[in-house]
C-alpha cells in the first residue's frame, strides 16, 4: 500500500524547483528568431540579431531580479551559441540544433542517473532541500526518485521526438512555436505528473521527502 503524510500533502515539486519564469524566459530568443527571420525574408542575421537582442535584454531584468549572475550568463551564452551555430551553417533551423542536442543529452544522462541508483530528480530535489546525500540512504524514498525520474526522461525525449522532424525539414517558425508550447506547459505537466508518481511510491506513513528515513530505522 502506498501513500503519503507530513509535508508531502502541503507543498509539491513546482513549489520546490520553481521553474516558470526561467522556462519562459528561456523561450523569448527563440520566439524573437523566428519572427525576426520572417519579418527579415528568411534572412539569418535578422534573427540572430532580434534573439541576441531579446537575450540581452532578459539578461538585464533577471540580474534587475537578483537572480544568480551564473545562471543569467548561461543562459546569455546558450542564446549567442545557438547564433553563432545557424550563422555559421547557413541553416535557419540550425539556430535551434543546440536545444535538441541538449534535450538528447539531458535523456540519456536522466537515464544514466536511474541505472547507477542516483536519480537526478533525487539529487536536484536533496540540494534544495539542503539533505546533500541523506535522501540514498532511505530504500523508499531513493526508489521513489528513481520512478519519478522517468518522468523527466519522458519530457526529453517528447521534445526529442517532436524537434527531430521539424528540424530535418528545416521547419524554422514550427520549431520557434513548439520551443514555446514544449517549454513550460511541458515542465508543469512532468512536474506535476512526477510529484504524482513520487508521492504514490512512498509507502503509507512515510514523513514525506523533507525528512528521509535511513534504512536501519525503518
Amino acid at each position: 500500500m502506498t501513500g503519503t503524510s507530513g509535508d508531502t500533502q502541503t507543498e509539491s515539486l513546482a513549489q520546490l524547483l520553481g521553474g516558470r519564469r526561467g522556462a519562459i524566459d528561456a523561450t523569448l530568443p527563440a520566439v524573437a528568431y523566428g519572427v525576426g527571420w520572417v519579418a527579415g525574408g528568411e534572412s539569418i542575421w535578422v534573427g540572430v540579431y532580434c534573439a541576441v537582442a531579446v537575450g540581452v535584454v532578459i539578461a538585464g531584468v533577471r540580474l534587475w531580479r537578483r537572480d544568480r549572475p551564473r545562471s543569467v550568463l548561461i543562459g546569455l551564452i546558450a542564446v549567442c551559441v545557438a547564433a553563432v551555430i545557424a550563422l555559421r551553417t547557413g541553416r535557419a533551423s540550425d539556430y535551434f540544433l543546440l536545444q535538441l542536442l541538449s534535450n538528447a543529452a539531458s535523456a540519456l544522462a536522466w537515464v544514466l542517473s536511474i541505472v547507477v541508483r542516483w536519480p537526478l530528480l533525487g539529487v536536484v530535489v536533496g540540494a534544495v532541500l539542503g539533505q546533500r546525500t541523506r535522501w540514498r540512504r532511505d530504500p523508499a524514498l531513493l526508489r521513489a526518485y528513481g520512478r519519478a525520474s522517468w518522468v523527466w526522461v519522458g519530457q526529453y525525449v517528447t521534445r526529442v521526438a517532436v524537434f527531430v522532424p521539424l528540424y530535418l525539414a528545416d521547419q524554422v517558425m514550427a520549431l520557434a512555436a513548439l520551443r514555446v508550447a514544449l517549454t513550460w506547459p511541458l515542465v508543469a505537466a512532468c512536474l506535476a505528473v512526477s510529484w504524482w508518481v513520487l508521492r504514490r511510491s512512498l509507502p503509507a506513513g512515510h514523513p514525506g521527502i523533507r525528512h528521509p528515513l535511513p534504512a536501519d530505522l525503518r
